[in-house]
């Protein structure tokens, strides 16, 4: 709820005014010294003259009003609700009939556990008036102890019920927070909250925060549930990052493991592969030669059966046909010849030998 002065100025629920004071006795001390200046002394008339005169600059004054691009204004008539009003400039029942609270609804709020960014105007959005060192103290659900900071991001989705619905919603939405943040880690064992299980913690704490914020009608819409920073109490911090260290040791030697293991054994893979492809290839080549050959032989025997002679002599030819070309000197003798060895000239063939 936001409070207003006797002069009818609003301010918005952190403190941002939407109009500036009004010194209103240094006002009519202004008038009243203009007027024993021009009606020459003062009097019961004159004090009467000044407080309407006063009265009125003052009603025109606190007439009007100007509600920011980013926000909406919740207009109350003697403290109860009105309506609501859109950005832009706009006119009241003056002197605190009508009162108009600023509650910035396009605007991203942030409230944060843990830690305090320095120089906020928004008293419940940090830790500085609050014990921010038990806020983050936590029991995991294998019963050890974590501190964890988180911020909240949420927006004013309904201006009225979160001015009117709940008392505090800026306070009540830190303590559903802190209450959902520790069931949502004592869930889960300390390695999970500390290492692989943040992005389901922040999914299940935002669902289940904004469960809450509708059962309660604060008139919050939660955007998001940022984990920050995630340690072990500090006596056993530097133990826990000694473990820590010793287990990302062991993933590094694991990964570089199966690192040689998918090198060297598909490489073992294909050799084997390979062999096996040659050795295939090989057989076939033996087998397929053994056929022909079988073939051939077969085909031979039967044309030889068919003509004994003839097949013998074709044999000899086809013999001599692949012999003789290798051979650099022929002599031809005939076959009722019973010695060559005076005839043959020794010293002439010697240098035709290879």
């Amino acid at each position: 709820m936001t409070q207003q002065d006797d002069g009818g100025n609003q301010e918005g629920p952190w403190g941002n005014d939407a109009r500036p004071l009004i010194d209103v006795e240094d006002l009519i001390q202004k008038g009243r010294d203009w007027f024993k200046q021009n009606m020459g002394g003062g009097g019961p008339r004159t004090a009467i003259i000044l407080v309407i005169i006063g009265l009125a600059g003052l009603g025109a004054w606190t007439a009007y009003y100007t509600v920011p691009s980013d926000s909406v204004a919740v207009v109350q008539r003697f403290g109860k609700y009105l309506k609501e009003v859109p950005p832009g400039l706009h006119f009241r029942l003056p002197l605190g009939i009508d009162t108009a609270t600023i509650v910035p609804v396009k605007r991203q709020l942030k409230q944060e556990f843990g830690f305090t960014t320095p120089g906020t105007r928004d008293p419940y959005q940090g830790s500085q008036s609050r014990d921010g060192q038990r806020e983050t103290e936590m029991v995991t659900g294998d019963l050890n102890a974590a501190l964890v900071e988180w911020v909240v991001q949420y927006r004013i989705s309904e201006p009225v019920k979160f001015l009117f619905e709940v008392r505090e919603p800026s306070e009540t939405l830190r303590y559903v927070s802190e209450s959902v943040m520790r069931e949502v880690v004592g869930d889960r064992t300390v390695d999970e909250v500390i290492t692989i299980g943040r992005q389901e913690i922040e999914v299940e704490a935002l669902t289940k925060m904004q469960a809450l914020s509708t059962k309660y009608a604060m008139g919050i819409s939660i955007d998001q549930v940022q984990l920050k920073n995630i340690n072990p109490p500090r006596p056993v911090q530097e133990s826990f990052n000694e473990v820590n260290q010793a287990q990302q040791e062991k993933e590094k030697l694991i990964n570089e493991a199966r690192r040689d293991y998918n090198k060297v054994i598909p490489l073992a893979e294909g050799e084997k592969d390979q062999r096996i492809r040659e050795a295939d290839g090989y057989r076939l080549k033996r087998i397929n030669e053994a056929e022909g050959d079988v073939a051939r032989f077969s085909a031979l025997l039967a044309e030889y059966s068919k003509a004994p002679e003839v097949t013998r002599r074709r044999i000899y030819l086809e013999t001599l046909q692949e012999v003789m070309p290798s051979i650099r000197s022929k002599i031809v003798v005939d076959e009722q010849t019973h010695g060559i060895l005076p005839l043959l000239n020794l010293d002439t063939q010697k240098g035709d030998r290879p």
